[in-house]
């Protein structure tokens, strides 16, 4: 390991942003190892996507397994797309409102006048419960406190992350008495929970292995990302008082719950913003080039990865005058180029989950909005961000409801 691959390893933030401006745009850890932030090779590198290799990360794989949609490739990859997708965008994801919803409000109703809860904690409760409704249908309480006791030990304290993956090959897997438990739900399940779609249609003769590793990574995908986005959509609300003052405004004259986005304009750019000066993921996917091939400004050679840095192309002064200054007016123009603007991924791998993603943030924010309008944030004042396994969340920050809006 040489230091550049210590310093990303030990403090990956503070060396992303010490190397925002480096030339180039590009940060070779190794010679065959390299994170992309550069416009132009960000493009190519999407629209080359079908012809390069998507490979699972040394701490990922062992936690998702080796037959994770994450990283299934050709075909396999297209039928997950075309069997996850239509349900998770559109009029089709309009219709599971009262699944996102019920989660919401009921975690809203345990704020009691005076009750504090860890901000990141309670987003994760209503993410895990929403992704769990739509994934595998009604679930017991049980079930999902073993997949949070399971996240907690994996990605719960970033020194035992790293010795995990350094000393012991990867995150560890669940208890087997749960991988069975979650395999016999998935094959439970009624429609519309998308876990039976995975057992017909194109996936059709899914073995239980791979049917674990799809539900994992969709249980994973599906809460830890939101989750953080929701907690720093809130707080960034928090530290900005004007700004909360206008979102309030607007949902009180439109009346909205957050779901439509046309109808909340402002709310949406403060997610967006939200989304861009803290990224709940900071790297985006490995691809690797199959064979020698040219690239905007350089020759790839065979076995090269390129990760693209998401956290270093949202703070690029070019893209974003005054990077580090949280400014929702940025989004109120329209969306930027994807090359700039890119927190959930780009290309054929592009996030499935990116409209629900979305839709559960300005739900959650809605809600405790219109509900709790007194709610305030404590805790660490400055900088807040800490990588939860690979996610970037809040820490340290208390939800705290001195009483509730009626």
């Amino acid at each position: 390991m040489n230091w550049l691959e210590l310093a990303m390893a030990v403090r990956p933030l503070a060396t992303l942003e010490s190397h925002v401006d480096t030339a180039g745009r590009v940060l070779a850890v190794r010679p065959d190892k390299l994170l992309v932030w550069q416009p132009e090779l960000l493009d190519w590198l999407f629209r080359s996507d079908a012809q390069l290799c998507h490979t699972g990360g040394r701490s990922l794989t062992p936690l998702f397994g080796p037959r994770s949609l994450l990283w299934s490739e050709g075909s396999r990859h297209d039928a997950y797309r075309r069997v996850l997708g239509p349900p998770l965008r559109g009029k089709r994801l309009a219709e599971r409102h009262d699944l996102i919803a019920g989660p919401v409000h009921l975690a809203i109703d345990d704020l009691a006048a005076g009750r504090e809860a860890d901000l990141l904690d309670w987003t994760r409760g209503i993410a895990l419960r929403i992704i769990a409704g739509l994934l595998l249908g009604p679930v017991d309480d049980t079930l999902l406190a073993g997949v949070t006791d399971w996240a907690d030990k994996a990605f719960g304290a970033r020194h035992r992350t790293l010795a995990y993956r350094y000393l012991f090959g990867g995150l560890p897997g669940p208890d087997p008495a749960l991988e069975r438990r979650l395999v016999r739900a998935a094959h439970g399940c009624a429609p519309p929970a998308l876990a039976e779609r995975l057992r017909h249609g194109p996936l059709a003769g899914i073995g239980d292995r791979e049917l674990r590793d799809a539900v994992v990574s969709l249980l994973f995908a599906g809460h830890e990302t939101t989750a953080a986005g929701a907690a720093w959509t809130l707080y960034w609300l928090g530290r900005n008082a004007s700004i909360r003052h206008d979102v309030e405004a607007e949902l009180a004259a439109t009346g909205s719950d957050g779901s439509n986005p046309a109808a909340v304009p402002l709310l949406q750019a403060v997610v967006l913003e939200s989304l861009r000066l803290t990224p709940p993921a900071t790297l985006a996917g490995h691809r690797t080039v199959p064979e020698d091939r040219p690239a905007p400004g350089r020759d790839l050679a065979a076995g090269t990865t390129l990760t693209p840095a998401i956290y270093a192309a949202h703070r690029h002064p070019d893209a974003w005058p005054e990077p580090t200054r949280f400014d929702p007016g940025r989004f109120r123009q329209g969306r930027p180029l994807p090359q700039h603007y890119l927190p959930f991924g780009g290309g054929s791998r592009y996030c499935l989950g990116s409209q629900l993603a979305l839709l559960e943030i300005r739900m959650i924010a809605a809600a405790l909005l219109l509900r709790r309008r007194r709610w305030r944030l404590a805790g660490r004042a400055g900088r807040a961000g800490r990588l939860r396994g690979q996610i970037l969340a809040p820490a340290g920050v208390t939800l705290r409801v001195p009483r509730c809006q009626r």
